[in-house]
């Protein structure tokens, strides 16, 4: 149990530090960022899609069998996220802040992300307590998509008026919320029975709603053929990322 422990709190306080990414995005050229966000977000789609696919769901069935209840929580994750960018207003953008496309919401946006940091964090505890190598495959694919993420909230508070240092400080504030959640995981999770049964597909669809909901949309805005097919081969290193660790297990 203490390597479990280990190993989570390092991967969620490495997840909770990539919010200070965001600084590096005023140093980059408005287009030269959009360039490297959608090779990103689509690396992030891939791995999204490997882990809930590769790793959550065939460790769900792979434990319980092919039962209902695996894929009504699956479902729930979904309608979970769909609730959440509807009530909190809130939603996974990584278009970077400008006049042309602007996010106001800088308080509701900080609110939605820790929620979502916190769901992030139960994840990343309740898959080390299934196995270390589907920690660590789930670590991953948080980190792959927090990256472009937390560049777009750091954006959207600097535009919201915030200062460099103040942006930083809520950012990383809200992305705190994963260890609280990993560390709620770990205390409770043990004396949970079946735990997994319900954790597992629920972060299966949550994994499903971002990529399918929230990323692919903002990557078919690209028309040009060449980036197209960049983006492309960038999901499918994301799924061959999720291929080669499941491969591991």
């Amino acid at each position: 149990m203490t390597q479990i422990w280990l190993y989570s709190l390092i991967s969620v306080i490495i997840v909770s530090l990539i919010s200070l990414v965001g600084v590096v995005t005023l140093s980059i050229k408005l287009d030269t960022l959009k360039r490297v966000l959608f090779i990103l977000v689509s690396f992030a789609a891939g791995s999204l899609f490997g882990g809930a696919f590769l790793h959550l769901l065939p460790h769900a069935i792979e434990e319980y069998g092919l039962k209902t209840g695996i894929f009504l929580f699956l479902i729930s994750g979904i309608i979970l996220f769909f609730i959440l960018e509807k009530i909190i207003c809130w939603r996974h953008c990584h278009i970077p802040t400008s006049d042309e496309h602007p996010h106001p919401m800088a308080f509701m946006n900080l609110i939605g992300d820790g929620v979502h940091n916190f769901i992030d964090g139960l994840v990343i505890g309740g898959s080390y307590l299934v196995s270390l190598e589907l920690g660590l495959a789930t670590t991953i694919a948080v980190v792959l998509h927090e990256i472009p993420q937390e560049m777009g909230d750091f954006g959207i508070l600097i535009y919201a008026g915030m200062s460099r240092a103040r942006a930083l400080f809520f950012n990383f504030l809200s992305a705190l919320t994963a260890v609280l959640g990993t560390i709620l995981v770990l205390v409770f999770g043990p004396k949970v029975h079946h735990l997994s049964f319900f954790l597992l597909p629920f972060a299966a669809g949550g994994f499903i709603y971002i990529a399918g909901s929230d990323l692919i949309p903002e990557l078919r805005k690209e028309n040009v053929f060449s980036k197209s097919a960049l983006q492309l081969l960038a999901i499918l290193l994301g799924v061959i990322l999720m291929i080669l660790l499941r491969a591991h297990e």
